[in-house]
């Protein structure tokens, strides 16, 4: 299987919201406070708990405008948080659904047909890193199944190679 690794919002992204700055449609975020489940945050790949204050804003998890750059409402922790980072690790609000999409893109940032799948959580990981195998794939968004909102990127991630004592080369 294909290493992959499950990547949040970049943290330059998200502190430039905490700090007063606008979404993907120059707008400033909303200010929200969580009623429970239902609200992932896209920094820390956690659900935000009831009663905290939480940020809703659209967002566009592409470099730049073109016709297949999604965009759309999204929550963020109000007060920053750690960015997830586990590897291959299924993130805490992939958990919360029974199943979510899960779809490639090339390197020219535009969906490749025929790679988006409702997928269920157990197989996310084994669906990702093999299309992650196939050309012309540079990564993998995992959305919703019932909103198509973004919930996380995959990334392949280069085994190191060893030598035949097993030691780095």
């Amino acid at each position: 299987m294909t290493n992959i690794q499950f990547s949040a919002m970049p943290t330059a992204d998200a502190e430039a919201l905490w700090s007063g700055g606008r979404d993907a449609y120059d707008r400033l975020p909303e200010t929200m406070i969580s009623d429970g489940p239902g609200h992932p945050c896209r920094h820390c790949l956690r659900n935000i708990g009831a009663g905290e204050e939480l940020l809703v804003f659209a967002y566009r998890p592409f470099p730049e405008v073109q016709p297949y750059a999604e965009t759309g409402p999204i929550f963020l922790h109000k007060q920053p948080c750690q960015r997830y980072f586990a590897d291959e690790i299924l993130p805490p609000v992939l958990t919360t659904s029974p199943d979510f999409i899960v779809r490639g893109y090339g390197e020219n940032d535009r969906i490749v047909y025929g790679t988006g799948a409702v997928t269920p959580i157990e197989k996310i990981p084994a669906y990702a890193g093999e299309l992650l195998t196939r050309p012309g794939i540079a990564y993998v968004h995992v959305r919703s199944a019932r909103n198509n909102c973004y919930q996380c990127r995959i990334d392949k991630v280069e085994a190191p190679a060893f030598a035949e004592a097993g030691a780095l080369v």
